[in-house]
């Protein structure tokens, strides 16, 4: 019985995190900045061409954010990010980084930034921005 819940226990440990599917309007991903509580990163999947592309979305006091929730080291691993206290914490290494350094962050375990824009207060994503990371 142990061995069958340790086996059980790694399958679910390394697979790749799912979240509610982003929002869609035209060529855009559309998120209401009044959904969006501060310092608390908001989680969605993108599926283009039977591929996830999870990312999320930070709004914090100095704007809005969106990152892929990924690394370029840990990203083989596919297992995300989860956010804790004010930090969000790389599920593979277990680096963990403030919400409030992540835009300064380059290189080793950081979210990788994707590129958004606020609009009558929404904050839109271009779907071609993300197709680029599938």
């Amino acid at each position: 019985m142990i061995v069958f819940s340790s086996a059980i226990m790694t399958v679910s440990c390394s697979r790749q995190p799912h979240y509610p599917p982003a929002p869609q309007q035209g060529s855009d991903i559309v998120i209401d900045e009044a959904s969006l509580e501060t310092d608390v990163p908001r989680f969605f999947t993108y599926r283009h061409e039977n591929r996830n592309v999870n990312f999320f979305v930070l709004k914090l006091a100095t704007g809005i954010a969106s990152y892929l929730d990924a690394c370029v080291t840990c990203y083989p691993k596919h297992l995300g990010y989860e956010c804790k206290e004010g930090y969000v914490h790389c599920r593979a290494c277990d680096m963990r980084y403030s919400i409030y350094r992540l835009e300064k962050g380059i290189g080793g375990c950081y979210p990788i930034r994707i590129n958004g824009r606020m609009e009558n207060g929404k904050y839109l994503i271009s779907l071609d921005e993300l197709r680029k990371h599938a």
